[in-house]
């Protein structure tokens, strides 16, 4: 059964984001529902059985609660996305433009991991660490 917890996310530009987070990341679209302004209403990317949702920032109800990363400076709850080959997907993520604020590393728990920044900021986690499966 796929997660019931989706992280969802405001970018300022939120069509170039789509293209990066897909581009660098891997994310798959799964929807993508323009706001008729240039803007995104509603978004949906996929990365295996996980998934995001995201829009455009907007002065709205629901905008008043959020902030973007951007406006934010600094975050308290990254998302962590488990990866196969964590060294690999670093590798592309950078290429692609992504600025790596943590290199791969082991972790005393368990797995690698790695942080990133996308360009608006947002601070991704991504690890092999997967906490569902089995204990060694």
């Amino acid at each position: 059964m796929p997660s019931s917890v989706i992280p969802s996310f405001r970018y300022s530009d939120a069509p170039r984001m789509i293209d990066f987070l897909c581009d660098a990341f891997g994310f798959e679209r799964h929807l993508v529902v323009p706001d008729g302004e240039g803007g995104i209403a509603h978004a949906q990317l996929a990365l295996g059985d996980g998934m995001i949702m995201l829009g455009s920032a907007r002065d709205d109800d629901f905008g008043a609660l959020v902030v973007t990363a951007e406006a934010a400076g600094a975050l308290t709850s990254p998302p962590y996305v488990i990866v196969p080959d964590v060294d690999a997907h670093c590798a592309h993520a950078r290429a692609a433009g992504a600025e790596i604020v943590m290199e791969p590393a082991d972790q005393d728990y368990g797995g690698r991991l790695y942080a990133a920044r996308d360009p608006e900021g947002q601070l991704w986690n991504f690890g092999s660490y997967d906490p569902w499966a089995a204990p060694e």
